[in-house]
């Protein structure tokens, strides 16, 4: 009888010990938070508390939160197939928030697959003229979700800044890129990857044509009931970089652009996403934006070999601090 209690006890013990081994403290420390509508949000997010952070807050400082959005690559109506794929992510990018001393927080937004054309993870034009319910204003979602985990912190002892670091890459890039242009008294510094070739614009017109959404920002205010804030956007710190042998082009794609905006931006700035990169950087310095462009040689579309760039940009921003 002995023998079988610990053969029984030996199992459990290597079942909740597989997941340390193969994933390490983060399994257990990651913490989900189930979508809370009377929070604001529809989606779930998970949030990883680096110990660096941990120490930070104990003492005394405030700690910064890096969003990294969601970017499941696939069309799926089941919020599981997200969540799975958000976790995988944080699980990925908690080294990032280790090395930094930040709190990581990932959305886990579908990207539907009935409504396909509502590029969530991109943040495209649909996900802000979509009157479905679990995708309206996602971006305003995202807000909440910050808001709701800034105040469990806050409940364990741990002081956050208001204001985020963003960063992506491809779909995620896309997202970061046009967050913090939509909401620049959130954002603290961004760090921009491959933003599906060609990055928004933080200008109306180009050469006598009209920008519109994700273009550029002609008509946000319609969009989302509120101005473009130009003086708080410039004084953020970002960064938008791309490998020069990057061709991934969403403007191909009718998921992301609506085809009129995409043939402007084809029209004005040229057809893939090399030969877009000088004329987007200039328009930008122009703005008076805050920005810094680095094309990096030899490298195609691979986040992992670019990574390093994000990383290095917000460790000097917080050693500066």
């Amino acid at each position: 009888m002995k023998k079988i209690v610990y053969i029984i006890l030996g199992t459990i013990l290597i079942v909740l010990l597989i997941p340390t081994a193969l994933l390490g403290p983060y399994a257990f420390q990651v913490q989900h938070f189930t979508a809370d509508l009377t929070n604001g949000y529809h989606a779930d997010f998970y949030l990883y508390v680096s110990p660096k952070a941990k120490q930070l807050a104990s003492d005394g400082e405030i700690v910064t939160i890096l969003v990294q959005p969601n970017n499941s690559g696939i069309n799926s109506d089941d919020p599981k197939e997200h969540q799975r794929d958000a976790w995988v992510t944080g699980y990925e990018r908690r080294k990032i928030a280790d090395e930094l001393g930040v709190i990581l927080l990932v959305p886990a937004f579908i990207r539907p697959g009935e409504d396909w054309h509502i590029y969530t993870h991109a943040l495209d034009r649909d996900t802000l003229t979509t009157e479905r319910a679990d995708l309206k204003r996602i971006d305003l979602q995202l807000i909440a979700m910050i808001d709701h985990a800034r105040l469990v912190l806050a409940e364990s002892g741990i002081n956050t800044d208001e204001r985020i670091f963003i960063q992506g890459f491809s779909a995620s890039g896309m997202f970061a890129n046009r967050f913090t242009l939509l909401h620049p008294e959130r954002v603290k510094a961004a760090t921009i990857g491959s933003p599906g070739g060609f990055p928004i614009l933080p200008v109306e017109s180009y050469q006598g044509a009209t920008l519109p959404y994700p273009a550029g920002i002609a008509d946000i205010e319609e969009l989302t009931g509120k101005p473009f804030d130009q003086e708080t956007y410039n004084r953020i710190p970002q960064l938008v970089y791309m490998g020069d042998l990057d061709d991934n082009d969403s403007l191909d794609f009718t998921d992301g652009w609506d085809e009129d905006i995409a043939s402007v931006v084809d029209a004005l700035f040229g057809s893939d996403p090399l030969s877009r990169w000088k004329e987007a950087e200039a328009v930008y310095l122009e703005s008076g934006a805050n920005v810094q462009f680095l094309l990096i040689e030899g490298v195609g579309h691979d986040r992992k070999a670019l990574q390093n760039h994000s990383v290095d940009f917000f460790r000097e921003l917080l050693e500066a601090e």
